[in-house]
């Protein structure tokens, strides 16, 4: 499910980034499982974002305000994936 942006002001509203970095530690079904649980997206949609990030190196993984790509980054790093936010 989508989350509802609200403007608040100050600036963290402006589009924010959760960039995930690939890493030889975690299997594609944990980052996969992850990435639904962190996001809400399809299982499919997931299974692209791992292809990108075992490809590229990197991939963005969601796009909202900074408080909700601080959420995101928190669920992904329960299994301790590496990530970075970006604004």
């Amino acid at each position: 499910e989508e989350l509802e942006e609200k403007d608040e002001g100050g600036g963290t509203d402006d589009p924010w980034f959760v960039i995930l970095f690939n890493d030889e530690v975690h299997t594609f079904e944990e980052v996969i499982g992850q990435l639904v649980k962190a996001t809400g997206c399809s299982r499919g949609e997931a299974e692209d974002m791992a292809w990108t990030v075992h490809n590229e190196g990197k991939a963005t993984v969601y796009e909202g305000t900074f408080e909700e790509c601080f959420e995101v980054q928190s669920v992904l790093k329960e299994i301790q994936l590496v990530t970075e936010i970006q604004g």
